[in-house]
């Protein structure tokens, strides 16, 4: 035989079958020699077939999660089970998962599929998200070693990759007694990673569902979350009606202690659902707002016409500074149409924020609501502006101001509730805000309320006015009653109070002549002055001047 170029003649060992196929009828290896790469081997602890049997047979347990019967009265109960949840919130309700196969460290007296959580990876309108679910079908929902590990290793995953995280929250706590003692203590909790993106990485967009009873970590969760919503029928707290029966004696129910009424006037949840797909829903919605990550863009959508003519907002706003009206009527003549997603509008209602788009970019708007106080600032409305606006900051959203606020809240109750900690974080934040952020001023802006709402000595990049502008360090009532108050007094004392009515009308036109938006405006306190009606056009064109080369993502801290 001849030989082939550069080889030898062909061995027997050259003429076996090559590596993956399968030898002739009873072929063996010879005496001593080693199997041959790819060839099956016995299997002393069964073959592969076998073990890919009883991974099957792992899987569908851990599919079922807490049994028929458990599932049963999970829906009786008018919920969802965690993976009914996932396959609507995710396209095609399609799940990379995770720690399917995950098991309880202390040894369990029922089935504990995936230690009572699901955790993983999908896309939600095409885009990546991860997700961790809690399945209360499952030792009720509640967490311990295992289970936590879980969560943390999710969470420390979007971060490194970059995409947002959702948690759908149900029935969770503290698994007792897997977490007494000093397991407590070692709960694998790692903060680093649990509230935050990973130490190098930017952050990341997080969302709580909360969609039964949510307490322990899932309260946590809901307290880190960039929006938070639950359903009605949802409660979260930091502890649940028997831990708090037990150390302090108060009797209370899931809705008295963290019902929606509770948990949306604290600050704590930003939108309350209807029912559980209302709440999903919503989770996609406030996503679309969201970029992947600090270090991405937002995404645009295509410009809609606002739903309002803006021809209107030459009588939507009253000239008579007392005279209340709804704001929310004023955004749906600037903003596109339908896009306006309120965030926490129970929490400190004197102030509206709301995610919107202009010309089908997103932006956040904080806007006086001159339907509660009159638009008063309390302290409560300055931690919600704060957290609002450090989201929009981090995540790249321009930021929009409409001033209609008479000022701070003050008084013995509003010193209580710590206004003035409230007042010095919130304009110590404005004052570092990196994305454009322009102020309009509709109607009147006094004294710390000016600055609250992102007034010049914060540094905003554009200041505009509408030709009903009031400007000053209170209104000319107050001011006049406050400044001039003797002067007042001795004019009734000597000449009566006839006179003294005569003065004070005369020193408030002066006042409010002093307020007028045309002075600031010739001594460029203002940068302009516009006709409402074209609010829309300047916001748009001074957001897009003032991002001018730079690229268009956010600048968290």
């Amino acid at each position: 035989m001849a030989e082939r170029d550069g080889e030898g003649p062909r061995s027997a060992r050259e003429q076996e079958p090559a590596a993956g196929q399968e030898p002739a009828a009873g072929q063996e290896p010879a005496a001593g020699e080693q199997p041959r790469r790819g060839a099956p081997q016995p299997d002393p602890a069964g073959g592969m077939r076998e073990r890919l049997q009883e991974l099957t047979r792992r899987h569908e347990l851990a599919l079922a999660m807490g049994g028929p019967e458990r599932v049963a009265r999970h829906h009786a109960s008018g919920r969802q089970t965690v993976r009914e949840r996932l396959a609507q919130l995710l396209d095609d309700g399609a799940l990379y998962e995770l720690g399917l196969l995950a098991q309880p460290e202390r040894e369990q007296s029922r089935p504990a599929a995936a230690d009572a959580i699901v955790t993983g990876f999908g896309t939600i309108s095409g885009r990546r998200a991860a997700v961790i679910g809690i399945d209360a079908t499952v030792l009720a929902g509640t967490t311990a070693q295992v289970n936590m590990r879980k969560q943390t290793r999710m969470a420390e995953l979007a971060g490194r990759a970059g995409v947002p995280l959702i948690f759908l929250a149900d029935a969770d706590g503290g698994r007792m007694p897997d977490v007494l003692g000093w397991r407590f203590s070692g709960l694998p909790f790692d903060f680093r990673a649990f509230l935050a993106a990973p130490a190098g990485f930017p952050a990341v967009p997080r969302v709580t569902a909360a969609l039964g009873p949510c307490f322990g970590d899932a309260a946590l969760h809901a307290a880190g979350g960039h929006f938070v919503v639950m359903t009605e029928q949802s409660a979260v707290a930091l502890s649940g009606p028997p831990v708090v029966a037990g150390a302090i004696g108060e009797d209370v129910d899931p809705s008295e202690l963290g019902g929606p009424k509770i948990a949306t006037a604290s600050g704590l949840v930003h939108m309350v659902a209807a029912d559980e797909s209302a709440a999903l829903a919503a989770v996609g919605r406030f996503l679309s707002y969201m970029p992947d990550s600090a270090a991405c863009p937002p995404p645009s959508a295509p410009a809609v016409e606002p739903e309002r003519d803006p021809d209107q907002l030459l009588d939507l706003v009253p000239t008579e500074p007392r005279r209340a009206y709804d704001m929310r009527r004023v955004l749906e003549a600037i903003f596109d149409g339908g896009s306006l997603m309120p965030w926490a509008p129970r929490w400190g209602a004197s102030l509206t924020t709301t995610l919107a788009r202009l010309e089908g970019a997103p932006v956040g708007v904080v806007a006086s609501q001159p339907m509660q106080r009159a638009g008063v600032l309390d302290a409560d409305a300055l931690a919600k502006s704060l957290a609002f606006v450090d989201m929009c900051d981090t995540f790249g959203l321009p930021l929009v101001f409409l001033h209609d606020v008479p000022g701070l809240m003050i008084g013995t109750q509003a010193e209580q509730s710590g206004i003035v900690r409230a007042y010095e974080r919130l304009v110590a934040r404005l004052s570092r805000v990196r994305v454009p952020r322009i102020g309009v001023i509709v109607r009147k802006s006094y004294g710390g309320g000016n600055f609250a709402m992102s007034g010049r000595p914060t540094a905003p990049d554009l200041v505009l006015a509408w030709p009903t502008a009031e400007l000053g360090f209170m209104a000319p009532g107050t001011g006049v009653a406050t400044v001039y108050r003797r002067r007042l007094q001795q004019v009734a004392a000597e000449q009566g109070e006839q006179a003294a009515q005569a003065l004070l009308r005369s020193l408030e036109a002066q006042w409010a002549h002093e307020s007028e938006p045309w002075e600031a405006a010739a001594h460029i306190y203002l940068d302009a002055i516009i006709d409402p009606r074209h609010t829309r056009a300047h916001l748009a064109r001074g957001i897009d001047f003032v991002w001018g080369s730079r690229r268009r993502v956010g600048h968290a801290g």
